[in-house]
């Protein structure tokens, strides 16, 4: 049942119906604010514009597009360059009245019509630190497993914020790893018990994207915001600890596509003692269907070559369709390489639950 309700959802052809979803779902998120926005894009539909028309006509589904969240990035966009202003009592929470919302929403669509539309080209880039609580909670399991030090390769991985983890401070339960002057805290509500206090040293750390953002050009760390939900400030302070971090070292990010990065990195040599291990978050489904199942069968046939010496494993944080929940799953090998399930995680990182026993996939 859950999975047909969850085809149901990410087929929804109807635009209008998509949207409503995406509101509803940001409400359940803890982000009212952002909902009221994204439900006035409803009114847009209604306008006599390019925008309209696009949004209207959406050749593909709209939720797994991510198309409503692409609107709302654009017209949070105009607010945090300050060219208007005006929804800005809205995102504070100020002003609740969906039907004023919705008028305002419109206009801007009138205003700025060829603006927005041109955040239709791409999907939201929605790289927060938050989520590394979970994939630091991964490692930790794996090094009481597989010893303490890891290589590890994001894919995916947008402006890099991830793949400066090794950086962050973490406070997981009352487990604290990395540096604890570090101005990127991490702490997460935690619920169940804590994860193994295990220790994690980073021997490498690289990531690669199609499009990657760089935190160094303010107009690109400014684009990087815009997807941020305004309801979640804690999340906007962890952009800019991420920009101020990149400023003193930038992450080792390459323009890369997903498949040609990991073939690469399975290619090189591998030190004895370290894990070798590929990681990501929030973004699995945005890959094409052929380029997931190249990775798949690169990690499998790589696996065949893992040894106690050499491991290899696979850490992902990603959304599970037919129930909607972020799970943080892992397979690693030698040991089985089957997928088990560790924990489940708030989108944003607000909150991890830790299962405290694995469980199958």
């Amino acid at each position: 049942m859950a999975e047909q309700e969850s085809r149901a959802v990410m087929e929804i052809a109807d635009v209008a119906e998509a949207i409503r979803w995406q509101a509803d779902h940001a409400e359940k998120a803890d982000a009212p604010n952002t909902a009221r926005v994204v439900r006035g894009e409803l009114a847009i539909l209604r306008t006599h514009t390019g925008l309209a028309a696009r949004m209207n006509g959406w050749a593909g589904l709209s939720l797994e597009d991510a198309m409503p969240l692409r609107v709302a990035g654009g017209l949070h966009h105009l607010f945090l360059t300050r060219e208007d202003r005006r929804l800005g009592p809205v995102y504070a929470g100020l002003t609740t009245d969906q039907a004023a919302v919705d008028a305002l929403v419109a206009d801007l669509a009138e205003k700025y019509d060829a603006r927005l539309m041109a955040w239709l080209d791409g999907p939201p880039q929605t790289n927060e630190a938050g989520r590394s609580a979970s994939i630091m909670a991964g490692l930790l399991w794996l090094s009481d497993k597989l010893g303490p030090r890891f290589e590890l390769n994001e894919i995916g991985a947008s402006a890099g914020v991830n793949t400066m983890m090794e950086r962050y401070f973490y406070d997981l339960g009352g487990v604290k790893v990395g540096p604890a002057v570090s101005m990127m805290r991490i702490v997460p509500e935690w619920r169940g018990p804590p994860p193994p206090d295990a220790g994690v040293e980073v021997a490498a750390i690289r990531g690669c994207d199609v499009a990657p953002v760089d935190l160094s050009d303010p107009e690109q760390a400014l684009r990087l915001k815009a997807y941020v939900w305004p309801d979640a400030q804690v999340r906007m302070a962890r952009i800019d600890a991420a920009i101020a971090l990149a400023g003193e070292q930038a992450p080792d990010l390459r323009k890369q596509d997903a498949a040609e990065f990991v073939r690469e990195r399975l290619a090189c040599p591998q030190q004895d003692g370290v894990t070798r291990v590929l990681y990501h978050s929030v973004m699995w489904q945005y890959l094409p269907k052929p380029t997931r199942q190249a990775i798949t069968e690169m990690m499998e046939q790589a696996a065949e070559d893992a040894s106690a010496d050499r491991p290899l494993a696979w850490i992902r944080l990603e959304t599970n369709r037919q129930t909607f929940r972020h799970e943080l799953s892992i397979r690693y090998w030698p040991g089985g390489g089957e997928w088990v399930r560790l924990g489940e995680a708030h989108p944003h990182g607000a909150w991890v639950e830790w299962y405290g026993e694995p469980r199958p996939v």
